[in-house]
């Protein structure tokens, strides 16, 4: 199946369910990992067997723990290097502090680049994500990163629905070019909602452009954090005309409090998101279905072991 090099699979903390479905699809196992605190917090970790000579894979992507995930990233892949790992690949689905790609005030930081650094000088020699916020963040890296998209598989989960008069919403203008991508790909028309930000993780939608009249409406996003731009995003399409059947798409559920409770009262038609990010009981409530992205994750691990192109099932 592979190259001569062995390859190895390793979970961090943060999603070891998506690490064993992808292990699974590959017809391997999960190589044991023991991850200790010290009683300050510090973190321990040591890999339960050799590495010597393997390509490593590491899962660990970004939750509501997101610094100390990282932190944990960091070590792992310094004890891999140190144990004589061939090559290092770190598989983060959702890649933590991402929206963080520009300067948009004076004397911000460009925290998803100082992310990139770290990753690089902790040792890692690839990295394997999905959806980045802008795709020029790829240029934070100085090493290979494939940047992978759930657009496909979503496509092909409506599409399955056979439903007319659809039109592909953009929640904000940034998101329009990936928006259009995705109507592309569903046969559907696009509109955009134009919002202001006047602080984090607050926004207003301040206008409707494009035809929604009657027409139901699929909002797609990278992510959904609070879900505040979202709702108001379904009821700027509700004043405007559209069918009170709005559905949403999002490949990274953050859900950060309180996203729950404003989307369960929003009522969308359905809430459709993939397992970037682990979802507890707690975050699940009617409506919402998960698709998983552990067929794209093991497809692609397993063409970057035969040296070969990810592209084919990547678009």
């Amino acid at each position: 199946m592979f190259r001569n090099t062995a390859l190895k699979l390793f979970s961090g903390s943060s999603h070891p369910q998506l690490a064993s479905e992808v292990a699974k699809l590959l017809r391997m196992q999960v190589s044991e990992l023991a991850i200790k605190k010290f009683a300050s917090n510090e973190i321990y970790v040591k890999p339960s067997e050799t590495v010597r000579g393997c390509d490593v894979y590491i899962f660990q992507t970004a939750t509501h723990n997101v610094n100390e995930e990282l932190i944990e990233l960091f070590i792992i892949i310094d004890a891999m290097k140190r144990s004589f790992a061939a090559r290092i690949h770190v598989v983060m689905p959702h890649y933590g502090y991402a929206r963080q790609d520009r300067v948009a005030t004076p004397r911000e930081p460009i925290s998803a680049k100082v992310i990139a650094n770290l990753i690089k000088s902790a040792g890692a020699d690839h990295v394997i994500t999905m959806n980045l916020h802008s795709d020029q963040a790829q240029g934070f890296f100085n090493f290979p990163v494939d940047n992978l998209t759930s657009s496909k598989m979503l496509a092909e989960y409506f599409l399955k629905k056979k439903m007319d008069n659809m039109v592909v919403v953009a929640p904000d203008t940034g998101a329009a070019k990936a928006a259009k991508r995705f109507s592309d790909m569903i046969g559907a028309d696009l509109a955009i909602l134009h919002k202001t930000r006047p602080a984090h993780n607050v926004s207003e939608v301040t206008q409707v452009v494009g035809d929604v009249t009657g027409k139901t409406c699929l909002i797609i996003d990278d992510m959904v954090d609070t879900a505040g731009t979202v709702v108001q995003g379904k009821e700027a399409l509700i004043k405007r005309g559209a069918s009170p059947d709005v559905y949403l798409a999002t490949t990274h559920a953050v859900f950060s409090d309180p996203a729950v409770s404003r989307l369960k009262a929003a009522q969308f038609k359905e809430v459709v998101v993939t397992d970037t990010i682990p979802l507890p009981p707690e975050k699940q409530f009617e409506g919402l279905t998960v698709l998983s992205v552990a067929p794209i994750l093991a497809k692609t691990i397993q063409s970057v072991h035969k040296s070969k192109s990810v592209t084919s099932h990547n678009h």
